[in-house]
Formats: C-alpha cells, sequence, structure tokens
C-alpha cells in the first residue's frame, strides 16, 4: 500500500494483515485498474472486467437477469432485461460476447419461460474493426463466428454515455439493456501515482534490464511498468508479463552475484482469443487460425503455463468435460451468517425511464 524508497521499507496488506516490509530488491508488479470514467455513467452502472471478483460478479448478474425474466410478464421489461452489452471489441469485449452468449443458452434450459429471442448479446466496437491487435482477416473472422452465435456486433459505435437503462451511442441511438459489461480503459495504480518515480502514461519507466532509474535495486514489470523491448515497447498483455518476469528473476540473481545484466527481449508467439465454446482465432508465428483448432492452441498453450503437473491434470479433465456438458450455472452467493437477513440490492430493479427504444 506504500513505500518508503529512501529507507527500504514497504508497507503491505496480508492475510496476516498489515506488515512493515525491509527489502534488499523491489519488484513493483501490481498491475493497473479499470478506467470506469472514460465514459459518463459507466462507473455507476457498468459491470467492469478487471479483476476474478468481477467476472464471478458478472456470471451472477447474468443468472439474476435470466431469473428476474422467468417471472416477469411485461415484455418490455423482459426485452430489456435479457438484452446484455459488452463496451470494447478487443480481446476481453470479444471472449466476454462469446462466452456470454454460450452461457446464456446454457441457462436458459432451466427456465422455461424464457424463449432464445428474448436473450440477445451485443457487442459494441468504437472502430471499424473487432481485434485491432490482430489482422483484419482474423477480426473479420471473429465477428463472423460471435454472428453465428447470435451476437450482435456494431461497428463504429462509441459509448458516450451508461445509465441504469442502457447505453446512449455518439451518433444519437440507443440500446436499452439492463446489463452493459465494460472491457475498455485501465487507468494507473494510485500506487504507481504516489511513488518518485519516472512514468510515462501513469505507467514506470524502466531501463533496458527492468531496473527502475533512479532508484536503486527497484524493478519494475507488467502493466505497471513501461518496458522497452528492443526499439518497441512491449505491449501489456499477459505473455509478455511473463516473460518480463523470468528475465527479471535472471537479472536479480545477476545483481546479487555481481554479474551484468541482461536487457529484456522477447519475440512475441502470437496472440490468441477464443469467441465462444470451440471456436477462436489465433495468430502465432505468422500462421492464421481460426475456429475449432484457434480455439484448441489456445487451451493448450494457457495449458502449458499453469504450474504444477496436478494443476494441469485437474484444469485439463475440468476443459474436456466441459467439451461435451453444458455449463454449470450455479449462482455463487458469498454470504456471511451475519449478512444473510440484509437485503439482496442486486435483485432490485430501478424502473425503466420512458425513453423510446432505437
Amino acid at each position: 500500500t506504500d513505500v518508503d524508497l529512501e529507507h527500504r521499507r514497504l508497507l503491505a496488506t496480508t492475510l496476516a494483515g498489515v506488515q512493515k516490509i525491509a527489502y534488499d530488491h523491489l519488484v513493483l508488479a501490481f498491475g493497473t485498474r479499470a478506467n470506469t470514467a472514460l465514459v459518463p455513467g459507466m462507473a455507476e452502472h457498468a459491470l467492469p472486467l478487471k479483476l476474478v471478483g468481477d467476472a464471478l460478479h458478472i456470471r451472477n448478474r447474468v443468472l439474476q437477469r435470466v431469473a428476474r425474466i422467468e417471472l416477469e410478464d411485461d415484455p418490455v421489461q423482459r426485452r430489456r432485461l435479457g438484452h446484455f452489452v459488452v463496451i470494447g471489441g478487443g480481446f476481453s469485449g470479444v471472449e466476454v460476447a462469446g462466452g456470454l452468449a454460450d452461457f446464456l443458452q446454457s441457462a436458459r434450459r432451466y427456465y422455461p419461460r424464457v424463449q432464445p429471442q428474448e436473450l440477445k448479446v451485443t457487442l459494441l466496437q468504437d472502430i471499424e474493426r473487432l481485434l485491432p491487435e490482430l489482422p483484419a482477416s482474423l477480426g473479420e473472422a471473429a465477428r463472423r463466428s460471435l454472428a453465428q452465435r447470435g451476437v450482435e456486433v456494431r461497428l463504429m459505435a462509441r459509448a458516450a454515455a451508461v445509465d441504469a437503462d442502457g447505453v446512449d451511442l455518439a451518433g444519437g441511438m440507443r440500446v436499452d439493456s439492463a446489463t452493459v459489461v465494460c472491457t475498455i480503459g485501465t487507468r494507473a495504480n494510485p500506487l504507481a501515482d504516489r511513488l518518485a518515480l519516472d512514468k510515462q502514461r501513469g505507467r514506470i519507466e524502466t531501463l533496458a534490464d527492468l531496473s527502475v532509474a533512479g532508484a536503486d535495486d527497484v524493478w519494475a514489470i507488467g502493466d505497471c511498468a513501461l518496458v522497452h523491448n528492443g526499439d518497441a515497447l512491449a505491449p501489456p498483455t499477459a505473455q509478455f508479463a511473463v516473460a518480463q518476469a523470468r528475465a527479471l528473476a535472471g537479472n536479480v540473481l545477476a545483481r546479487i552475484a555481481g554479474r551484468p545484466t541482461r536487457a529484456f527481449a522477447h519475440r512475441s508467439r502470437g496472440m490468441m482469443a477464443t469467441t465462444g465454446h470451440l471456436k477462436g482465432v489465433a495468430q502465432v508465428f505468422g500462421l492464421r487460425l481460426a475456429g475449432l483448432p484457434a480455439w484448441l492452441l489456445w487451451r493448450a498453450y494457457y495449458l502449458l503455463l499453469m504450474p504444477t503437473l496436478g494443476r494441469k491434470v485437474r484444469i485439463w479433465l475440468e476443459w474436456t468435460w466441459s467439451m461435451f456438458f453444458a455449463a454449470d450455472i450455479t449462482h455463487l452467493r458469498f454470504t456471511r451468517t451475519d449478512a444473510i437477513d440484509a437485503p439482496d440490492t442486486d435483485l432490485r430493479e430501478t424502473q425503466p425511464q420512458s425513453r423510446p427504444a432505437r
């Protein structure tokens, strides 16, 4: 939560409570935060996706919406409750939209009054194609794959405002929805702002070997760091963060042993995204894949990165099971005993404003 660079001490919140820790070497890898201030009303009415807890909250909210549709008689309300909007057509937005479409179809089986046409996913992207980090052909393949799943992809559709009943677009159109998921925008971690270190756009500047200039034995990697990869900047992706961690570990050991450190250098192995169950797009070492081969490659790569053989086997078994059976729609509600009588505010619905849908 705080770092005293001069005296080599830090204040950290751990499972054992708040601890004061002295350090010999300090690695800054605390990432970034979701920037929900990009669009008016997004902080109050949209669901961010940055942490595991965010994903669980979105999952529960989706199940709550489907359950409400089952009990609702007003057709206008049913359409609003069943419309899910995802803002952002990058990797996170595409994967959320595809996964959400699949999850809704699994959940619908348990609610006989909910019809397939009452559940809809719309993906809003403010530029002319999806996945701008990939070649245009793969972005188009992702769009087609999502469309086959019933996802409406709106390109050149920039969110101008979000409220409890939907999203206003920059062109004057409106999308009515009770659930908006935000996958765009990041901001600097507040801890990075407080540290007296050189920064660009909120990211800590590093030297070639991942050390921080002007701070003895301080290193930085990941989303919070501005890392040079040859003549370019390393993208803030998990693949590069893992490579940076390995390089940094070697450099810290070299520094302790009095050996020279090495400049960080990593060649991208490619980029991948899933567009739903058994579907994906990928570019690996120049090879472009779409559909099932891309999805299998995506799974294999992430399984390879998992630590320990036992965890790999457990994840592989779970993934294999999910290939043949519907998704588990158990509502994961972590309620404590002293809060069991508290009202569930998530199930309270604000009355929709009388605004025409377009």
